[in-house]
């Protein structure tokens, strides 16, 4: 006699998805009330509270990440023109130069 896979396949999907279902809500349940989670190895985890130290650490990481990425944008710009001084041919950079130097009226 076989065993009829096709008929018990429905309810071990629906047995599968409430399991997974009831993990999702008693884990949501356990963050939100703050009681400690599972570790990996079973250790309990206490999930961390954002206080005000924390909170003004990430505003001044942000804030200096804002400062590098403006440095670092105009280190390129510079980066260009080094590169394109260095690779011009030196007929058109000299006359670029002397450009420059004669005065404007």
């Amino acid at each position: 006699m076989e065993f009829p896979f096709d008929t018990f396949a429905p309810v071990i999907a629906l047995v599968g998805i409430a399991a997974v279902a009831g993990w999702v809500l008693t884990t949501w349940l356990r963050i939100k009330h703050g009681y400690p989670l599972d570790g990996v190895w079973g250790q309990a985890v206490y999930p961390k509270k954002m206080n005000e130290e924390a909170i003004e650490r990430i505003r001044l990481l942000s804030t200096e990440n804002a400062q590098l990425r403006a440095e670092v944008g105009a280190m390129k710009d510079r980066l260009v023109n080094v590169e394109r001084i260095v690779t011009d041919d030196s007929h058109r950079l000299t006359q670029e130069i002397e450009s420059l130097r004669r005065p404007t009226n």
